[in-house]
C-alpha cells in the first residue's frame, strides 16, 4: 500500500511539473483574476460610492453566493484540464513501472489538487481585490446590511440575502460557499475525466457544457420567466430547482436553514461526496480497457 501511494504521488507531482512555463495554466489563472476583478468590483463600487467598509470575507461571499458566479469560475476547469487524461512522454514509463490504476489514481490526486489550488486563488484574489476597504472582524458589516435589508443588493445584482445575515457569520458563510464550490467543482472534473476515458475529448466537452446548460436554465428565475410563475407558485419552484439541479446545491442560500425544504448544507456535500465518488470509480473502471495513443510525445 505504501509503495502504491508513492508511485500514485510520483505520478501527480509529474503532472504538477508540467505547469512550468505552460501558457494554458497562466491562461487559466489570467481568466480566473479577471473574473474575480469583474464580478469583485460590483461590491468595491457599492461601498465606495456609500462610505461604507465591508468584512475581508464578504467580497467572496457577495460574488460567490450567487450561482451564475460559480458557473462561470467552474467553467473555465475546461481550460485547465483541456489536457485530459494528461498523457504526456513519461505516460509510457509510469504505466510500464507501475499499472494503470496507480496511473489512474495519480491522476485523480491531480484533479483534486489542482482544482483546490485553482479555487483558493479565486478566493484569495476575490478577497485581496477589495482590502483596502476590508477589515477582519468576525462581524457583518454596514455594507452588508444595506444591501441585505434595503434591498440594494438587487438593484446591484449582488445576491445578499437577509439569512444569510441572521443565520451565520461572515467566517461560516465563507467556509460553507468555498466547500459548496470545492465540490462541485471536483464533480465536474471528476465527470468530464470519465466521459473522456470512455468517450472522447469532444464528448467531454460537451458533457460539461450540456451539465452546466442544465445548471442555469434550473434557476429559479429563469422558471418564473419561462412559465410566467405567480409567487405564490414560485416556492414550489424553488424548492424543486433546490434539489434537482447541482449547481444550485453548490449555491449556499439555495440550501435549507431551518423554516423551508431545501436540501440542508450536510445533505449537498453528501451527495456532491457521493457523485464524485462514482465519477472517479468510473474512471478506474473505464482505464483498465483506455485504448493509449502516444503518438506526438517525446521520449
Amino acid at each position: 500500500m505504501k509503495r502504491f501511494v508513492k508511485q500514485a504521488v510520483s505520478v501527480t507531482a509529474f503532472d504538477f511539473a508540467t505547469w512550468r512555463g505552460n501558457v494554458r495554466i497562466l491562461m487559466t489563472f489570467l481568466l480566473a483574476f479577471i473574473l474575480c476583478y469583474l464580478l469583485s468590483d460590483k461590491a468595491m463600487r457599492f461601498s465606495l460610492e456609500y462610505g461604507t467598509t465591508m468584512q475581508m470575507l464578504e467580497p467572496f461571499i457577495w460574488t460567490f453566493g450567487d450561482a451564475h458566479s460559480i458557473l462561470l469560475a467552474s467553467l473555465l476547469l475546461l481550460l485547465l484540464f483541456s489536457d485530459m487524461p494528461f498523457l504526456t512522454g513519461m505516460s509510457p514509463y509510469y504505466l510500464f513501472r507501475t499499472s494503470r490504476r496507480v496511473w489512474m489514481t495519480g491522476q485523480i490526486l491531480y484533479i483534486c489538487l489542482s482544482t483546490s489550488l485553482y479555487l483558493c486563488f479565486i478566493f484569495i484574489s476575490t478577497t485581496a481585490l477589495c482590502i483596502t476597504r476590508s477589515f477582519t472582524g468576525n462581524l457583518w458589516s454596514e455594507t452588508a446590511a444595506i444591501l441585505g435589508y434595503s434591498g440594494a443588493g438587487k438593484q446591484v445584482a449582488l445576491p445578499t440575502f437577509v439569512k444569510t445575515l441572521e443565520l451565520s457569520t461572515p467566517f461560516q458563510a465563507a467556509a460553507a460557499i468555498f466547500g459548496l464550490m470545492l465540490l462541485y467543482a471536483l464533480f465536474l472534473a471528476s465527470f468530464m475525466l470519465t466521459v473522456h476515458l470512455r468517450f472522447g475529448h469532444i464528448a467531454s466537452v460537451a458533457s460539461v457544457l450540456g451539465f452546466s446548460l442544465y445548471g442555469f436554465l434550473l434557476d429559479p428565475q429563469t422558471i418564473r420567466t419561462l412559465f410566467s410563475l405567480e409567487d405564490y407558485e414560485m416556492y414550489r419552484a424553488n424548492v424543486a430547482v433546490g434539489w434537482l439541479s447541482p449547481l444550485n446545491h453548490a449555491t449556499y442560500v439555495m440550501h435549507n436553514f431551518g423554516y423551508d425544504r431545501l436540501p440542508r448544507l450536510w445533505m449537498s456535500a453528501m451527495i456532491f461526496l457521493a457523485l464524485i465518488g462514482l465519477s472517479f470509480a468510473a474512471g478506474l473502471h473505464v482505464i483498465r480497457r483506455y485504448n493509449f495513443n502516444f503518438r506526438g510525445t517525446e521520449d
